[in-house]
């Protein structure tokens, strides 16, 4: 397996991400039941759950799709 390759293409990735981060935040991505946030007075605490599943499940599909 070529290294160099798939650390290119997860940097695309993760920019390409970077750019489409506020479009995304429309769509309810960030703010599902699960993700918990914590506030507190000159303190808040973002921990996304149920988003980071749900990125993992739709790489794992699209990742399990192109090996075949």
């Amino acid at each position: 397996m070529d290294y160099g390759r798939l650390l290119i293409v997860l940097g695309v990735v993760l920019v390409a991400l970077g750019l489409f981060w506020p479009y995304l935040g429309r769509l309810g991505l960030g703010r599902l039941p699960g993700d918990f946030v914590i506030e507190r007075d000159g303190f808040s605490l973002y921990i996304p759950v149920t988003t980071c599943l749900l990125i993992s499940a739709v790489l794992t599909l699209g990742i399990w799709l192109l090996r075949k």
